[in-house]
């Protein structure tokens, strides 16, 4: 028996049935073919997760047009055919070693730095983001000051969520997660300093919201009622670590809205987890599972069993997930049940690039 059995209870979350709480968590790897499709490393790399353990696997996040959604090169898409067969091969695996798998669909807008379809980037608002280009990423130097979205932009995004989601259901993927955190571009639209519209996607926390509801909205309707559908929130950004909403009145404000969304989940993500969002009080989650309705899945530093586990037992999370804890020991969750030791992680797995090549160097060397 596990010394934390609230880890290895099974869950039901929308019509899909986990063995576990345990999820790996989305994570760019940037090892996709420069098309787009990912290979047979690929394969490999997800499917040992479900043989190690994990309950659920959530893809790195999949870019879903071919204009400006792409935010880094080798990143795997979704929005074709071809696609959409590579990414087959990825699903079976996961199922053959019982896991279940999820698509993160997402849209890089204006912190787009390495796209072959369209050059330049776009976003809410002409507003150069904060900070440098990811160089384990390909990226360096500033990101580019993007182009304000006209309504056709805003319409072609939405239909490429659609479109996305229609192929993530055709290649046999459980379900589909809607990234609008980290600084991407449904985030992007939520956050206020680089969201300077007056329309209708611009100005109060609802209006800000608007492109997240109206592509949830699409997204369920393309997929149908039996494939998962979730939605990640988070308040810091790749691109700007520090940054925080208004307080608890604002995320009562946020989770309340996505909670009345046709959603099975909601996916937050901190540095540490357990924290409180602000200065005092409830974490990210704890806000989230409160004022959602939803479950929720908690990630941030969660790869200590305990804290895993405490997340679960406070009734803050569903599910954690994990993301350097994966990496260190894709059989993470029998590495607990056997009361093996958990190894730190090496950071030289995403040095210099957070690709599948490099952690093989760093592992088998």
């Amino acid at each position: 028996m596990s010394a934390f059995p609230e880890l290895f209870a099974p869950l039901t979350i929308g019509r899909l049935s986990l063995p576990n709480r345990l999820a790996v968590a989305p994570m760019t790897r940037v090892s996709a073919e420069s098309d787009g499709r990912p290979p047979r490393r690929m394969v490999d790399y997800y499917s040992s997760f479900a043989a190690g353990g994990f309950g659920l696997v959530i893809t790195e996040g999949i870019y879903t047009d071919k204009a400006f959604a792409q935010g880094y090169l080798f990143q795997p898409g979704l929005t074709d055919a071809l696609q959409r067969d590579a990414w087959r091969s990825v699903v079976d695996a996961v199922h053959e070693r019982g896991g279940r798998i999820i698509a993160q669909l997402m849209h890089a807008g204006a912190l787009s730095q390495g796209n072959p379809h369209r050059s330049g980037a776009v976003g809410p608002s002409a507003v150069r983001p904060k900070g440098q280009q990811m160089a384990f990423y390909r990226g360096s130097g500033e990101y580019p000051l993007p182009s304000a979205m006209s309504a056709s932009d805003i319409t072609y995004a939405k239909e490429g969520f659609m479109r996305a989601a229609f192929y993530a259901r055709e290649a046999g993927f459980d379900g589909v997660e809607i990234h609008g955190a980290n600084g991407y571009l449904l985030d992007q639209f939520l956050s206020e300093g680089i969201n300077h519209r007056d329309d209708l996607y611009g100005g109060t926390v609802e209006n800000r919201l608007r492109l997240t509801q109206e592509v949830v909205l699409a997204v369920r309707a393309v997929v149908g009622p039996d494939i998962v559908v979730g939605v990640r929130a988070s308040q810091g950004k790749v691109n700007d670590f520090v940054h925080k909403w208004r307080g608890a009145e604002e995320a009562a404000a946020i989770f309340t809205v996505l909670g009345q969304l046709p959603v099975d989940y909601i996916h937050t993500t901190e540095f540490e987890a357990w924290k409180p969002a602000f200065a005092e009080g409830e974490s990210l989650a704890a806000f989230a599972k409160r004022y959602s309705g939803r479950p929720v899945i908690a990630n941030g530093s969660l790869h200590d069993p305990q804290s895993a586990a405490d997340m679960i037992e406070r009734g803050e999370a569903d599910i954690v997930s994990l993301g350097r804890g994966a990496l260190t020991h894709a059989d993470w969750p029998l590495r607990v049940l056997s009361n093996a030791p958990i190894d730190e992680f090496d950071r030289n797995i995403l040095s210099p690039l957070a690709d599948l090549a490099n952690q093989d160097r760093v592992q088998t060397g």
